[in-house]
């Protein structure tokens, strides 16, 4: 059966994390994504390591961190600083539906590969473009990275412990979110041109991103008028909901309703802590959290970890463990989610990957290959655009193409 988005055609024009991030999810879908790169060093996250990927004679080859955002693509690697090469982009653009860039505003202008121009050649493009900020207001011409982008749009303020410095995540969370509202955005605008035949120009940015995505925490300040402060593991709006000691580690305990509360009362030998007038409801826990926390604390304390997992679990009230990644890939319900697979790349044999995580009914995705090496697919992409292999030969030699 065909993929979701087998009939899509994507020209991937970006780099690093959230661009790529927005591809690969095309890519899982079941589209076409021909990702442009520069020829000699590519994509910049190819050296970003260690850790690398291996040739089978043990040699380093692209590093990790462009493994996890580039499967399913295919790479050709094209000079856009020389007049042939830019046309060689332009007029694939006009074989594609989609475009994602994540150049500077305005960086793709004087190469003739903006939205107007690319526009004018192909009317119906869905045209996708990520930054920092946006394409308009004070900051537009900016730089923005993942790190910076999270302390400036607030997620940095509530991230950490309250007597430590403000934390970001540890996952460039801002970059990913991106990618994956770009991924949406590019569907939803597949879905009006397909009803109007008219394509049109995303403005994605990492800070509106940002700001988007502090969901709940962003609500309190609105409503309430008070700035949230950083709570560690603590949550702002339910009590008790975070990380807890017990006697061998630590575990997270969600509660998140008055009947699990109580649940977890009757476990830890503490019934009458449910009917404490102070602890009755959950706004009422939140409001006497300071009261609350060291006597469920302490009660945590007094058996392992295992044996809080099996006990919680058997009642119903929400528990985990806090797991290392070793753990997280080993962990059961990881397994059975097939959340890692493997993937056959052309110089390393096998390479591992993390799965996409949606799982369809009738359209399954399929892995068909492991993030490309650079320039892979040069020569097919080109003979597909109709180049012969005398026209190819000539491109390389003038080091347009590679």
């Amino acid at each position: 059966m065909p993929a979701a988005l087998s009939h899509i055609r994507v020209l991937d024009l970006s780099r690093i994390l959230a661009g790529p991030w927005a591809g690969q999810m095309l890519a899982d879908f079941g589209a076409e994504v021909i990702k442009v790169e520069r020829p000699g060093c590519g994509d910049d996250t190819r050296g970003w390591g260690p850790p690398f990927i291996k040739d089978q004679d043990g040699n380093p080859g692209d590093a990790a961190y462009f493994q996890s955002a580039n499967r399913g693509k295919q790479s050709i690697a094209i000079d856009m600083t020389a007049p042939e090469g830019q046309a060689l982009i332009k007029r694939l653009a006009t074989e594609v539906d989609v475009v994602i860039e994540n150049y500077k505003v305005g960086g793709l202008k004087k190469y003739g590969l903006d939205y107007e121009s690319l526009k004018a050649v192909n009317p119906k493009l869905i045209y996708c473009s990520v930054t920092g900020f946006g394409q308009d207001g004070p900051y537009s011409s900016r730089a923005g990275y993942d790190f910076m982008i999270q302390a400036m749009g607030g997620l940095m303020s509530v991230t950490g412990d309250p007597d430590g410095q403000p934390m970001k995540v540890g996952v460039a969370l801002a970059d990913v979110m991106t990618g994956l509202y770009a991924c949406n955005a590019v569907q939803a605008a597949l879905l009006h041109r397909n009803e109007t035949g008219v394509g049109q120009h995303i403005d994605m940015a990492l800070l509106d991103v940002q700001v988007a995505t502090l969901a709940n925490q962003a609500m309190n300040f609105l409503v309430g008028g008070k700035a949230p402060s950083r709570l560690g593991n603590a949550h702002p709006n339910i009590v008790p909901y975070e990380a807890f000691p017990t006697s061998d580690g630590h575990i997270i305990l969600a509660v998140g309703n008055d009947g699990q509360f109580a649940k977890f009362c009757e476990l830890a030998g503490a019934p009458d802590l449910a009917t404490n007038p102070a602890f009755l409801t959950n706004s009422l826990r939140v409001e006497n959290r300071a009261d609350l926390t060291p006597v469920v604390a302490e009660l945590m304390r007094t058996r392992p970890s295992d044996w809080w997992l099996e006990n919680l679990s058997a009642k119903g009230v929400p528990c985990g463990p806090i797991n290392t990644l070793d753990k997280v890939f080993e962990d059961e319900q990881v397994k059975h989610r097939k959340m890692q697979v493997e993937l056959d790349h052309p110089v390393a044999g096998k390479v591992p990957a993390v799965a996409n995580p949606v799982k369809f009914s009738e359209t399954p995705i399929e892995y068909h290959s492991a993030p490309p090496i650079l320039g892979q697919h040069t020569d097919k992409v080109l003979a597909g655009m109709g180049l012969s292999e005398e026209e190819i030969t000539q491109l390389k030699a003038q080091k347009v193409v590679a």
